[in-house]
């Protein structure tokens, strides 16, 4: 059972009111009171609501943050855009994960009820969209960031990924390949469905394997087609993690790589760089993502009015060893 200040009040012998003054460092409670209280609150495990806090100070200062896991490959990028952007507002940030699936969305909700935060920044954990959606139209400041082409009716930050698809065709034809392979993320995505559309708009004459963004969903797409005889002369994957699943199963079939085939990633995540050999990919600006999300979410905290649009910034192809 959840320890209320009501509790606190009744073990320390003071009022409610008492409580909240030493809680909210009001100055105004004598010295041995205030360290009864205090001793009370650690005895009991009182966590003071933040959103009660907020209210005794005009505001929490704190903005919070959903994402799915703190694994996918870009969410660092994201997030330190975000930390560095909110810090500097002299505001904290409270993260949530989805890792436990229902039970963390309960949690997440129930700090949303304590009013925790002031805003709320989004990179969507699955199904969680209409969710959020209700709590942006319940009076929640959200932002959401790589809306994945949903296009909710709140502020986004979103990239250009039929644009990065189209790039990386065009890069790929201008050198020469004609058989791609596009080993796609899954296909429920809307940004899934625009980088395969955008591919396709210059590179009709591909093959798809439907992936999962991981490496391994690139390695059997490529070991697959490999054992059925297949020919193909790149390989344009819809993430960098499996673009590298790509290369290592090239690899392991004595295939040279730009020679025989090429390989063109998604995203430019750190790792791009030092696969073998260095990916060509599709530069998401994932920390500019995360820095101007925060920046719009803080913009509309402080009065300013939210952007009708999502906010789109642009995907750039960058050139590496793997399709030169």
């Amino acid at each position: 059972m959840r320890v209320t200040i009501a509790d606190v009040a009744r073990e320390a012998g003071v009022s409610k009111t008492t409580v909240s003054r030493v809680v909210n460092t009001k100055g105004e409670v004598g010295g041995p009171t205030a360290a009864r209280v205090r001793a009370v609150i650690a005895q009991l495990g009182y966590v003071p609501s933040s959103g009660a806090v907020g209210l005794a100070r005009g505001s929490s200062r704190t903005i919070g943050m959903l994402v799915p896991s703190l694994t996918w490959p870009w969410i660092g990028e994201v997030l330190q855009g975000v930390v560095d952007t909110v810090e500097a507002a002299g505001y904290g940030l409270l993260l949530f994960t989805c890792n436990r699936g229902a039970e963390s969305v309960d949690r997440f909700t129930s700090q949303v009820s304590a009013r925790a935060f002031d805003g709320l920044l989004v990179v969507e954990p699955d199904n969680t969209l209409d969710t959020i959606a209700a709590m942006h139209r319940k009076g929640l400041p959200v932002v959401l960031i790589d809306d994945r082409g949903q296009h909710p009716d709140f502020p986004s930050v979103v990239t250009t990924n039929y644009e990065g698809g189209a790039s990386a065709a065009r890069h790929l034809r201008a050198t020469g390949r004609t058989r791609p392979l596009v080993v796609t993320g899954p296909t429920h995505f809307p940004c899934v469905r625009d980088r395969l559309r955008g591919f396709h708009e210059i590179l009709p004459g591909h093959q798809v394997a439907v992936g999962d963004f991981t490496e391994l969903s690139g390695r059997l797409a490529v070991e697959k087609l490999l054992a059925e005889g297949a020919e193909f002369d790149s390989v344009f994957a819809h993430n960098d993690v499996s673009a590298s699943g790509a290369l290592r199963a090239l690899r392991a079939a004595g295939r040279t790589v730009p020679g025989d085939i090429a390989v063109v990633g998604f995203d430019d995540i750190a790792m791009a760089q030092h696969t073998d050999p260095p990916l060509t990919t599709v530069r998401q600006p994932v920390h500019r993502m995360g820095e101007t999300a925060a920046r719009m979410l803080l913009a509309h905290l402080g009065g300013a009015r939210a952007p009708e649009e999502p906010v789109v910034l642009a995907t750039e192809l960058v050139v590496r060893q793997s399709a030169p």
